[in-house]
């Protein structure tokens, strides 16, 4: 198998009270070479960063996939190799990363009414399916290196924009907006219901409901 982690993206609108929106949509970035804990390839940055900028100067780097799988498809992917609820949990405990990140700043940071933050959290995930925060990113590169990366970061920032809602067209208790689900709020957790085959909206299909 190949090293990769995740970019996910975070908008938070307030933090007094600590409103907090995930975005469906986010994508795996792999390393080129296949991983090894071998002492002669511990330097070897084409086994050990995902970074595009590294990964771009390999002579076999592929432009048009970008060395980047989408989210959903990761999501589906271990669905069928690993049990369900194993996936559910790990999505539920990348969530609980999120939220316990923001809870755990929330009270340094800096409130204005006027302001908001759109974060990209890097998320690795070990070999028994759980999350590891490597960091987060205040105003995270928004450039894109492929077609399926633009239509994705256009959609992200669309999506933003109609939360934000400048022009005061939302009633204000929508649980979505766009590619956006509210993941917490007053000091709740928002989720799907119950009975959800999925715990959690995250890598869920992303079809941008108005």
């Amino acid at each position: 198998g190949k090293k990769f982690d995740l970019r996910l993206y975070v908008l938070v609108t307030s933090y007094a009270p600590l409103v907090v929106y995930m975005y469906r949509s986010g994508f795996a970035r792999f390393s080129h070479a296949r991983f090894s804990m071998n002492a002669e390839n511990l330097s070897d940055a084409m086994i050990h960063l995902t970074n595009v900028a590294v990964q771009k100067h390999n002579e076999n780097y592929d432009e048009k996939r970008g060395g980047k799988w989408d989210l959903h498809n990761l999501k589906m992917y271990l669905m069928l190799k690993e049990e369900p609820e194993k996936v559910n949990e790990l999505f539920c405990a990348i969530q609980d990363v999120i939220i316990f990140s923001l809870l755990s700043v929330q009270k340094v940071m800096i409130q204005d009414k006027h302001c908001f933050e759109l974060y990209g959290y890097d998320i690795m995930i070990s070999s028994d399916l759980k999350p590891w925060l490597i960091e987060v990113n205040a105003s995270p590169s928004l450039s894109a290196n492929t077609a399926v990366d633009y239509d994705m970061k256009f959609a992200l920032l669309d999506d933003t924009l109609t939360v934000l809602d400048f022009e005061k067209y939302l009633a204000g208790g929508e649980l979505r907006i766009g590619g956006f689900d509210l993941l917490y709020k007053n000091g709740a957790k928002v989720g799907p219901p119950s009975n959800a085959a999925y715990r959690s909206y995250l890598g869920c299909a992303n079809n941008r409901v108005e």
